[in-house]
C-alpha cells in the first residue's frame, strides 16, 4: 500500500476507531505488509474462512471466525 494507504479514508477511520478503543500498537517492523486470517479444516476439508486485509486496520469479523471454526471436523485416525 505504501503511500496510497496514507491517503485512504478507510485507513484513517480504522486508526481512529482503534485509538478511541485504547489500542496503541507499536511502530516496529516495516509497516507496509497487510495481514489476513485463515481458518483451515482438518485433512481435505480445506479453507473454511479466508480474510485478507484490503487496507490497514481491516478487521475480520469474530463471529465469522467462530462460525468457521465450529465447522472443523476432527480428522479420523
Amino acid at each position: 500500500m505504501m503511500m496510497s494507504g496514507f491517503f485512504r479514508l478507510g485507513v484513517w477511520q480504522n486508526f481512529f476507531r482503534a485509538w478511541k478503543s485504547g489500542y496503541s500498537g507499536n511502530l516496529e517492523g516495516e509497516g507496509f505488509t497487510l495481514g489476513g486470517v485463515y481458518v483451515i479444516g482438518a485433512g481435505r476439508q480445506g479453507i473454511l474462512l479466508e480474510h485478507r486485509e484490503k487496507e490497514f486496520g481491516d478487521k475480520v469479523s469474530l463471529p465469522s471466525v467462530l462460525e468457521a471454526a465450529e465447522k472443523i471436523k476432527p480428522q479420523a485416525s
